[in-house]
């Protein structure tokens, strides 16, 4: 956490007591507990991390591997490039000089890189350098005001809907979450290399936390899910079955409920959504650390 949050690094180890300056950048990616992003479950379940750790996150993505097409191409073609590049290093490298071979031949015409990218690679690297080193852009009031009214509005959005029985986000809008809107919209106006932070440069960043954070924040069961017709209709009927076996205000284990209804034939998959979706809805409430269920109306 203080690496993170105060970029800095206490060490008192063998007598020696001191702190240590750490600058850097941390992308970190996971999985869900399951495996797989599961639409019907809370984005609290499917990220399972402490919001102490997640609250440090300039920006947080949900990435779904949602089956299409266009993607799916883009994506294949992205990986195969990779390893194309790769074994074109690699033999520019004299990586498949085997057995002491000649390694002056000339090598093919696919072997070349472009040097045109060669000359974009290093002139984003300085730049990068330079802006790092030379800019070190200031926030102006009407910049100000948009950022404060903003986190104003996320923190009365997320309050209304832990109000309205939608669950606490996954995400928690905190103060660190002002202060990473304040870097995001810093660091564009450094790669613009102006030296005050404008209104363009506020709303992009606004942009940018809405379709990342936010929505993670947003993201749950209610009426996000989008279900095929042939998957709500099964959803009804195990709902309905639901119902038979468990009476209004009784309450039962989950394990047994779902075992009693798996004996007569309907998988367990549709049973635990089933669940999910009659307790968001409020009509089945869990206890015991949700290993026990309580129908209520």
């Amino acid at each position: 956490h203080e690496a993170m949050e105060q970029q800095t690094i206490s060490i008192a180890k063998a007598g020696i007591t001191t702190m240590l300056n750490s600058r850097s950048a941390v992308l970190a990616a996971a999985n869900p507990p399951s495996g797989r992003y599961d639409d019907l479950k809370t984005a609290q379940e499917n990220i399972d991390l402490q919001t102490t750790i997640l609250s440090r996150f300039d920006l947080i993505f949900i990435v779904r591997d949602e089956r299409l097409y266009e993607r799916d191409m883009a994506i294949a073609g992205h990986v195969l490039k990779i390893h194309s590049n790769g074994a074109n290093a690699m033999n520019r490298n004299g990586g498949n000089n085997r057995g002491g071979g000649n390694n002056d031949e000339p090598h093919s015409e696919g072997n070349k890189e472009d040097p045109a990218a060669e000359r974009e690679r290093k002139f984003m690297k300085r730049y990068i350098e330079y802006c790092r080193a030379n800019c070190k852009p200031r926030i102006n009031e009407r910049s100000m005001k948009m950022l404060q009214d903003a986190y104003v509005k996320y923190r009365e959005e997320m309050r209304e809907r832990n109000k309205s029985g939608k669950g606490t986000p996954a995400v928690p809008i905190t103060v660190r979450q002002l202060e990473a809107i304040t870097r995001v919209s810093e660091a564009l106006a450094k790669m613009c290399l102006q030296k005050v932070v404008t209104e363009e440069h506020v709303a992009e960043a606004l942009r940018l936390f809405e379709v990342s954070t936010i929505d993670a924040a947003r993201s749950g069961v209610a009426g996000t899910v989008v279900l095929s017709p042939e998957q709500r209709e099964e959803l009804q009927l195990v709902e309905t079955q639901i119902r038979q076996k468990l009476a209004i205000g009784a309450t039962t284990s989950k394990r047994h409920l779902v075992e009693d209804l798996s004996r007569v034939g309907v998988n367990e998959w549709a049973v635990m959504r089933a669940l999910m979706v009659m307790t968001q809805r409020g009509e089945i409430v869990e206890r015991a650390e949700g290993r026990r269920v309580t129908r209520k109306h």
